[in-house]
This record gives C-alpha cells, structure tokens and sequence, in this order.
C-alpha cells in the first residue's frame, strides 16, 4: 500500500539510504542520483561539473511519467552520469530548495509545476529551467535527451555565457524572492481587504461556483478568507456557499469514501486529478465545520464526518500521526482506482439498484471519463434529489447508504495506489487544527481525540536530541525502523501551532497553550527576520538565499499564518506583547499586500483581524457581537453572538434598547422562567452601571429532556426594554448553552450598544 523501498527489487543507487517515498521511488533507476547535500555539492565543486537538480513529489502524476520514460531509460542515464551530478530532491521534505528554484523555472519560463527541472553551475546557480521534458522531440518540445545535449555543449564550449547567465538569474531570483519582505511604517490599509474581495468577485464563476476557469482548485486561502467576510457580507457568503456546495458534489470530493482529491480538470468540479493530500483535507475539513456551524446545513456536517472518517480510515499512522497523500495513479493509469464502467456498476449493485443509485451519483447519461468511464458524483443535491423522489434527506440517504457501501467494498478489492506515508510536521499542523475545529462545532469528542493524539506524536516524535521541532518522519515498512529529519520550516511552526491554539479552544487543556507558547519562541529565535516578518528556513550553507513565504499557493502564506497565531495569543491572553508583535510581522509585508492584494489573501485577512482588534469594526455592516474566551469562552465566541442597539435619550434620560441574542443551530439556553429546574443556568440580563426597566422577553420553545419539559431559547430571538445609564451604557448577559447531550460551562459576557441608525 505504500510507496517506499521493497516496492522494487534490483540494483540499488544512493537515494537506497533515504526516508522520502518520492525517492526511494528512484532508488532503481540507473541514474547515478544524490539526495541533495554535501556529497552531491562537493563532488560538482571538485569535478567541475554542472548539477542536474530534478524536484518532485511522490503523487505528482508527470513526476511518474519522466521517471518511466527518462530516468529508467539506460541511454539517457549514460548521458545524464556522463555530463552531470544528478541531484533529485522530494519538495515536501525541502520546500526551501523547491520555493528556490521554482522561482528560477517561473523567471525562465513564465510558469512552473513538477517535475520541475533545473540545470545548476557548482556554485547552485541557475543557468536553465523546464518541468516535464518528453522522451522524444514532440510538438517544438524538446525532447530531455536533446536538453541534456544542449546543456552538456553549453557547459563546454560557452561556458562563459553560461556563468554569467546563471549570474545574472541568481540576481533576478534574489530580488524576485526579498522583494516580498520590505517592511514599512505602517501596516496595510482595511482598504487591501476589499480590494482582495473585488478581485475575488471578479474571478468567481457564478454558474459552477469557484474562481476562475478549469483547473479548479480548492485554494484554501480563498475560503478562508470568504468565510471571514461571510457573516457580513452577503457576496462573501453566496460565493463561499457556491463553492463549498460545488466541491462538496463534484467528483473533487470521494463520493464513497470522503476526502478530497487535489483539484478538478474542468469546470464544473467533476473530473478530478485523483491524487489526496492531507494538507487539502485538514483545510476544508475545518472550512466545512465552520460552515456548519454558521448555517446550519446538515450537508456540511456529513462532508465533514466522512472526510475525519477517510483521515482516520486511510491516512492515519497507528502512532497516531498524518500520512501525507494517497497516489492519482494505478499502474500508470490516471484514476484507476476510483473511476467506473455502467457495466462495474451493475455488476456490484444489480439492474434495478444500479438504476435507481443513476440519477444520485451521476452515471444516469454517457460516460465521460476516458470514453467508457463514470467519475461518481452529484449533478444535484441529496436535498433536491429527495424533493423529486418525494422522499426526506434522512429517508434517501438510508435507502443510498447500502449501495454506497457496497460499491466502497467493490472498490476495496482493486488495487490500491501508492500512499506517501512519510509524517510532515506542517501538514500535521493542518489536520490537528481541522479535527479540533471539526470536533468542538460537531460536538463529537471522537474528533477532538484524533487531534490530541496527531499532536503528542508530533510533539514526542518530530524532535532533535537538543529538542529542536523537526519536519519530517517515516517508519521503514520492511525493518520497522523510523527516522525524523530537517529542522523545521516555518511552515511547522505556524500550522503546528495553529493546530495547537484550536485544541486548546476546543478542550479547555493548557498544556496545548503552553507548547504553543514555546514553539513560538523557537520559531522566533531560528527563523525571525529582523527586518520583520519570518524567513521560510534556518541558516544553511547548502542554499542560495533565505526566502519568505508571502504567496498564497496550495496552502495558506506561512508569513500570514505567523501573524493570524499572533492575533489568535491576543485574543486568548491579551494584547502585550501580541499585538505588538502582530504589527511588526504585518509591517513586513504591508508593501506587497497593497500591490498585490489578490495573491496575499490570508496577509489581507489578517489585516482586517488587527484593524479589527485595534481599530474596531471594519466597514457599516460590521456589527457589534459579544463572542466569549475560554471553554466557557468558547460557548458564546462560536454558540453565541448579542447585538445590542439603543435610540435616542427620552424622558428622564431613559432610553428604548434592543438586544438580539443569535444561538447557533443544535444549540439551546434557558428561558429565564421558573419551569427550568435550578441547578440549570437560565438566560438572564442586568445592566453594567445601567438601570434596565420594562424588559419584553419572547415567548421561550419547549423541549424534553429527562422526563421534563423545559422552556429554551434557540435560534435568533430579540427583547426590548428600557436602559438609563450614569456613563457609557453597557449590558451584561449570562447564560449555559447546551444541546441534546451536554451543557457547557455558563458563560457571562458583556456587550456595548451601538447607537440605532
């Protein structure tokens, strides 16, 4: 199952010795491969020979392909030990390498992907980059033996022309790369905020939801972002809805088993390149959760528990750690594992079954996949589809689910792709804060507990001796031996103490603060810039230069996520020394945020968090909201917002005033009547420093818990009264949220009345 040494057998090369299954993928080949380091660079410096750095992933699909038709090929290896030192890197064990010289391959060429194929001077300089070079001369393409060719003549008969050119690239590399860093007095205006939102608005695809045309990808930066705006601003929340809705029924997301694959080919969401990384999954299993929780959709709660329950099913170390991805590939063929024939289709579930299963997930008209072929999904929701067949959600899901899980074990029984299951601390990061969020709004402790048990192997495993946090661990699968390598990069830190801040919000334990706290300090002592903002690695004499990470890509900008932790320490333990702290990180990047607004759009969020937290609401729909802080916090932060607003002065200097209470969907409170037994914590409202009089409340709702009948306040509910105050008129709310299982901690908070308008 997975993708490692012992898959092959046969002659043997140096990346025999490494952990990455992207290597040791390699570790047959007849090229004469490094693992980039020491030996590899020493031996270009002694031989005076250019390095061929090859840089991929183990379920990269094209880095596959050249593996077969180049690097497995006897002629082109002859020429590449020849001319070369052969250098192949896997990108999730050095994002540092690979941010490097990708940039050389987006200067080169305008573009860049994986493989991504760079020829270097000994001294690492660039002097020619590509990505996938074809066996053969094809289409004005050169084939990756005529490249090997013309870089072996180059290097011998214009070598001069060639080190100035690396010279040169090395230059526009540089400032390609420290450009992003140039601090200023000031952080960014609120006015980057909306100009990102515009620039989202004018890429979204209004029909298929998304932004921009084929390939779709879930770009969770994006996501977040809309979600930050969505409780205020409408066009936020229609586009987040969209695009969550057509995600969640594309062919993107594994109608069978859940989780997500990488992205969609097309339009539409519904042919996905197969590949599933943990990184995109730990992103939208929290953006699905919070959802929920903000309106409700059960959909969004059954995306969530089969997601954690793909996570636990097919990516979970029995350590108790995150394996990194599932491969997109059997035997060569894209999807082979997941996509169907009509004729598959009856075959496991029958005529009758297979027909009426059709309609549901998408295998009703012709096929559409490689001429013959179904990728499963939803042309229209389980909710629409029961509305035709008259028939509940609840009542159709039943009748689906034996079918879905007899096509799950059908699907079982084929060959299994590859999975990389080498532990990344970052991507660990990623899913721990998923499953915490996941598990706090679902109210399911199961959820919680994979999270805490992903962050002690983290925190016990991925360490040096002097216990530096480290990136990088895998297990041999054939002697059982493990191994943890590379100083963490900045990307470990910040996703691995957003991990810890959102276990420590949904349990209450202070022991996840207390490690988040010491994280970060190490990520200051190794990383910090002391111009502002974090470098993506610690000093190494093996690179170029040290980068900062500022682009928003397949995951969320780490420099963003730095400052986001901040905020997140302000909120829990005050603003000295986070705030502070926060503004000198923002400082940092404050240039590029207002140029380039639509490629920093987590800087832009966080923005808008400080302008928030400093300067108070951001634009006229923001609105005054109570949230609470602790486990008793948490309650109203995410079950509870109070808005309070009052009209003028009236007789006697009293006041007409107004307070909506908005109590998130499952959850409930006591109604302050004397139906409720005592030891329940009932809803209950005084002034601070305010006399209130006349107070109207709404009729309560019944509910029955125990034998009892007791009178609750659920959804949004309004009262009225009258207010006097001596100073600045404030209230003062307490309450227990609760739901059919469990009641929190009460919870008091206290909220300013904003002045009607």
């Amino acid at each position: 199952m997975t993708a490692g040494r012992g898959s092959r057998t046969g002659r043997k090369n140096r990346l025999a010795g490494e952990i990455s299954p992207y290597l040791l993928l390699h570790d047959e080949n007849p090229v004469d491969w490094y693992p980039w380091g020491e030996e590899a660079l020493q031996k270009a410096r002694d031989e005076d020979r250019p390095i061929f750095l090859s840089v991929g992933y183990s379920t990269c699909y094209w880095c596959h392909v050249m593996e077969r038709e180049s690097f497995s090929d006897a002629g082109v290896a002859a020429l590449m030990n020849e001319s070369f030192v052969n250098v192949k890197v896997d990108r999730e064990e050095r994002p540092d390498i690979d941010e490097i010289y990708m940039a050389a391959t987006q200067i080169f060429t305008q573009q860049g992907g994986w493989p991504n194929s760079v020829f270097l001077t000994p001294s690492l300089e660039p002097f020619f980059a590509g990505t996938y070079f074809p066996p053969r001369d094809l289409h004005g393409r050169p084939s990756f033996k005529t490249v090997l060719l013309s870089m072996q003549n180059a290097w011998q008969t214009r070598r001069d022309d060639v080190e100035q050119q690396a010279t040169e690239m090395a230059g526009a590399m540089q400032r390609f790369l420290e450009e992003r860093g140039e601090p200023a007095d000031h952080v960014a205006s609120v006015d980057s905020v909306e100009r990102s939102k515009r620039a989202l608005i004018a890429r979204f695809d209004a029909e298929w939801g998304g932004f921009g045309d084929a390939p779709k990808f879930p770009s969770p930066s994006n996501l977040y972002f809309m979600q930050e705006l969505a409780e205020h601003d409408a066009r936020s929340a229609e586009m987040l809805t969209a695009t969550l809705d057509a995600m969640a029924h594309g062919g993107i997301y594994d109608q069978l088993a859940g989780g997500f694959h990488r992205y969609a080919t097309d339009r539409e969401w519904k042919i996905p390149h197969f590949e599933k990384m943990l990184y995109d999954n730990g992103h939208l299993l929290e953006l699905y959760a919070r959802d929920y929780a903000r309106t409700g959709d059960e959909e969004r709660a059954r995306t969530v528990r089969e997601t954690v329950t793909f996570l636990e099913r097919e990516l979970r170390d029995p350590d108790g750690g995150f394996w990194s991805a599932i491969d997109a590939e059997v035997d060569g063929r894209e999807g082979g594992h997941h996509v169907w024939t009509l004729e598959e289709l009856t075959e496991v579930l029958g005529e009758e079954d297979a027909g009426w299963l059709a309609p549901i997930l998408g295998f009703a008209d012709e096929p559409f996949f490689e001429n013959d072929h179904y990728v499963l999904h939803l042309p229209v929701s389980y909710e629409e589809q029961a509305t035709r067949r008259q028939l509940s959600r609840d009542e159709l899901l039943d009748q689906a689910r034996p079918l879905l899980e007899q096509l799950l074990e059908a699907r079982r029984q084929r060959k299994m792709p590859l999975v990389d299951d080498k532990v990344l601390t970052d991507w660990n990061g990623m899913v721990i804060s998923g499953l915490a969020v996941a598990g706090d709004l679902l109210g399911d402790a199961h959820m919680v507990d994979l999270a805490s048990s992903a962050a002690d192997f983290v925190l016990g495993t991925l360490r040096s001796e002097d216990g530096t946090l480290l990136h990088s661990w895998r297990r041999d699968a054939e002697t059982g031996a493990a191994e943890a390598r590379y100083e963490a990069f900045l990307s470990d830190y910040v996703f691995l103490i957003r991990g810890l801040l959102a276990l420590h919000d949904a349990t209450g334990d202070q022991r996840w603060l207390r490690e988040a706290r010491r994280l970060l300090d190490e990520q200051s002592s190794r990383l910090e810039d002391p111009k502002g903002g974090f470098f993506t690695a610690g000093e190494r004499p093996d690179v170029l230069f040290r980068s900062k990470e500022i682009f928003d890509g397949a995951l969320p900008a780490a420099n963003a996520v730095a400052a986001l932790n901040y905020l997140e320490m302000a909120r829990i333990e005050g603003p000295d020394p986070w705030l502070p702290l926060t503004e000198r990180t923002l400082k940092a990047f404050t240039h590029f945020a207002e140029r380039q607004p639509e490629g920093a759009r987590m800087m832009a969020l966080a923005v808008g968090r400080y302008h928030r937290l400093t300067d108070g609401p951001i634009g006229p729909e923001a609105e005054v909201e109570a949230t609470v802080m602790n486990l008793a916090e948490k309650a109203a932060r995410k079950l509870v917002s109070a808005q309070v607003t009052v009209g003028e002065p009236g007789e006697g200097g009293w006041r007409g005033f107004g307070l909506t209470l908005r109590i998130q969907h499952g959850w409930h409170v006591y109604a302050d009547v004397r139906s409720n037994p005592g030891h329940l914590e009932t809803l209950h409202v005084e002034g601070v420093e305010t006399e209130l009089a006349e107070l109207s409340w709404p009729e309560p709702a019944a509910w029955s818990a125990g034998g009892q009948t007791l009178a609750v306040y659920e959804g949004e509910i309004s009262l009225e009264g009258k207010l006097k105050s001596r100073g600045i008129p404030g209230l003062r709310i307490r309450f227990q949220p609760c739901d059919d299982s469990r009641c929190l901690a009460s919870v008091t908070i206290e909220v300013e009345p904003r002045e009607e308008s």
